[in-house]
Formats: structure tokens, sequence, C-alpha cells
């Protein structure tokens, strides 16, 4: 029987139930898009521990465990340090967290560029180690050919154009892609090359809108905006950017709710309650039974 599992909010502890249902697959996101289209957008937040996955999980489609786990999780400057042991530890807790959604997990940099064969080696370890069901990696026509080496040894690949933040360092910042024509031509030529080569998804990040309605209409695979357009066939966002937890809010962020504040103020009550020592109470001590 298919497993998951559950965290008791008493004790915090993982133990196994039965999956209340089957979890979605890779072929029936793909199967979204039928004639160039989506009738049910596919819903997309990052989740990187097994508590937010199970918060997550029951409304969305796909889960990522992105390699933004760097800035928001270890407080790393950009995801380019990130390595395969934070992607597996944090995959792992993913999956453990969810039984609906198709969890994705990100390759982090400088761990598929090499080769085919090297990528291939990262990815089987992802998926062995975690029980995801994908991986994702950066880049355009230059990965293409990895895409179909992946895809042809029975690893789904979901790709990912535009602003690719692995390649902070040669795009010089995270500035909306394809405002020149030239750069506009080139993702729109990434974004069909990798579709090509066997991508079962395709993220565009941080585009001009009329490049993310152009590249969601030149593939068949389901494309999945993040600053790109609302006529993606999806929608992804870094969980901590949708639910406020930094005062930074990119142009392409809905603030959808206001947790850090929340937090901060929970945590100013149980500094003032530890300080006049109304806690621990009554009811958080133990007393000798009379």
């Amino acid at each position: 029987m298919s497993t998951t599992f559950t965290l008791e909010s008493s004790t915090s502890r993982a133990n196994p139930t039965p999956a209340p249902m089957k979890r979605l697959t890779v072929p029936a996101i793909r199967a979204r898009k039928v004639d160039g289209a989506t009738a049910d957008p596919i819903v997309m937040l990052t989740a990187y521990t097994a508590r937010m996955a199970q918060l997550l999980d029951p409304h969305c489609d796909m889960l990522l465990v992105g390699d933004s786990l760097g800035q928001v999780v270890y407080g790393l400057p950009s995801s380019v340090p990130v390595t395969l042991d934070m992607m597996c530890a944090h995959g792992a807790a993913v999956v453990r967290g969810s039984y609906h959604s198709v969890v994705v997990v990100d390759m982090p940099f400088g761990t598929y560029e090499q080769s085919p064969e090297q990528a291939f080696a990262s990815a089987a370890r992802i998926l062995k180690e975690t029980g995801a069901a994908a991986v994702k990696l950066e880049g355009g026509e230059a990965m293409a050919e990895t895409i179909a080496f992946l895809s042809a040894r029975g690893i789904p690949v979901c790709a990912h154009v535009g602003l690719t933040p692995q390649a902070v360092n040669a795009l010089g910042g995270y500035g909306a892609r394809g405002r020149s024509e030239a750069e506009a031509d080139k993702i729109l030529a990434d974004a069909r090359a990798v579709a090509d080569a066997g991508c079962f998804a395709l993220v565009i990040e941080g585009v001009m809108e009329p490049l993310g309605v152009a590249i969601t209409q030149a593939v068949a695979c389901p494309t999945i905006g993040i600053g790109a357009s609302a006529q993606c066939d999806g929608q992804v966002l870094v969980i901590d950017d949708m639910l406020g937890m930094f005062e930074r809010v990119p142009r392409f962020v809905k603030r959808f709710a206001n947790v850090a504040d929340t937090i901060s103020a929970t945590a100013a009550q149980y500094a003032q309650a530890v300080r006049d020592r109304s806690f621990p109470g009554e009811e958080q001590v133990y007393r000798p039974k009379k």
C-alpha cells in the first residue's frame, strides 16, 4: 500500500499512514495542455520542509523543492552555493509531507551542466534519495541534449528559461529578460528547443509579458509562469514571498499574507511572558499527584 507521513501536532513525530488518494503523475500534468490550451491551470508553489508540504499539498498540483532554499532557508546570497546534499535532504522531507502533488526537485548549479552523463548521475541520485517524481534544470538550447538524454532514460524533466537565477553572474542581476527583440528571439528559441527535447513542463521566469504569451503558444508542453504572464498554463511562486516572510516584494509577486509580522508579534508575546514569569503557567508544568 502506498503510504505518506502524518505529522502529529502534539509530538511533531512523522508516522506512516495510508495515502488518502493516488498522487498526481507527470503524464497527468503534461496532459493538462490539449491542443495548445489548458482548461485547468497548474498550481505550483515551492516547499522545503515536511510540514510546509503538508499544508500546501491539498491546494497544489506540483510542489517545487527549489534551490531558492539557498536564500530563504540558508541565508545564502544566491542559489549558486546550493549543494546536491541540500536538495536531497529537503526533497525527501517534502515527499514525506505530501501525498497529492507531483514533487519536482531543482538540480543545483554545477551538477548537470558538464555533460548528460553528469546530469543523469545527479538526477538519479535525487530521485532515489527523495522519492520525487521529476527534476528541474535551467537553460535553453544548451541543455536540450541533456533533457533528451534524461527523458529517454526515464527521468522526467521540467525545464526553465528566461531569467535563470543560477546564471545570475553571467546575466548581471535579476532584471526581466526579453526586453530586446534579439533577446526575446533567443529565449523563444530556447523554449522551443527544450520542449522539443522532451521536457514535460516549462517554467518561464522574469520575462516581458508578450514573450511569456508567445512561448506558451509556441510549445506543446504546459508552461508555468513566474513573472511571465497570466496566460501561461500555470503559475509558481516562492512560498516565502507569497506569505510575506521578507520585506522585499519582487514585482511579479503578490503577497497573499504577512506572516512575518505574525511571527514577530507572537515571538514578542512569548518573550514578554518569559520575562514577567507568566509562562510557564499552571497548565504547562508538572505537579506531583496527590
